[in-house]
């Protein structure tokens, strides 16, 4: 019995319009969990990057530290990172999130480090002489000519991030890795296709806002040359 010539489902096409109306909120549902987990798992990799990178530009005997173990995490195998989360976090969404904020330290630190050693001595040297402080000189003048150094890594630690959440299928917390997991074990091609090319999309659609962003933040960088 062979299937009818207009239902690409039935013949397990690549392309079928009829997977995308038909699953429309399990994509939908896929796609929010991959933001979510990606989101959370970059902005905690923030958080927890800038004062490492911050700590390493000040103590210098603390940048071969820092650097070094964020690097040797970043070596880990994604299989053999969420092994050894897993007795922490149990099977839940926290051992992808752990992991991906651990993978994207070594991007984050070694940007935003590049970019605070970037700043002038002069340019701190002045602001010294205006009366800045520390904390003020950081928050005030370090941290936003590091800005664009910060953001490359940023978008770099976004995309990485967004291509590892698949991974999370494994533990049932992949987003559209769960789609693509299941539809490998099932030889659904449409739903690999589809949800392979949505992580695409995320993933060139993040580094386009935060391109965006980057430059709402440094408009001295698109100043045109007199």
């Amino acid at each position: 019995m062979t299937a009818p010539p207009h239902d690409c489902l039935a013949r397990n096409e690549w392309i079928c319009g009829a997977y995308l109306s038909s699953r429309r909120q399990i994509l939908w549902d896929a796609v929010l969990q991959h933001l979510q987990l990606t989101a959370v798992s970059v902005l905690l990799g923030l958080v927890i990057a800038v004062p490492l990178a911050v700590a390493a530009r000040r103590w210098r005997w603390a940048a071969g530290p820092v650097l070094g173990v964020t690097t040797v995490l970043y070596t880990i195998p994604s299989l053999a990172m969420f092994s050894l989360l897993l007795p922490v976090y149990g099977l839940s969404a926290s051992i992808v999130v752990a992991g991906l904020v651990l993978y994207s330290l070594t991007l984050l630190v070694r940007n935003i480090l590049a970019g605070l050693r970037a700043v002038p001595e002069d340019t701190r040297q002045a602001a010294r002489g205006m009366g800045y402080g520390p904390v003020r000189l950081l928050l005030a003048v370090e941290l936003p000519l590091a800005v664009p150094a910060a953001m490359a890594g940023l978008r770099i630690a976004t995309v990485s991030a967004v291509s590892l959440v698949t991974v999370g299928a494994i533990v049932g917390y992949g987003g559209l890795g769960n789609l693509i997991y299941s539809g490998m074990n099932t030889y659904f091609k449409a739903q690999v296709l589809t949800a392979s090319v949505l992580c695409v999309v995320i993933a060139v659609a993040a580094d386009l806002v935060l391109l965006g962003i980057q430059r709402l933040l440094t408009p001295w960088t698109r100043a045109e040359p007199a």
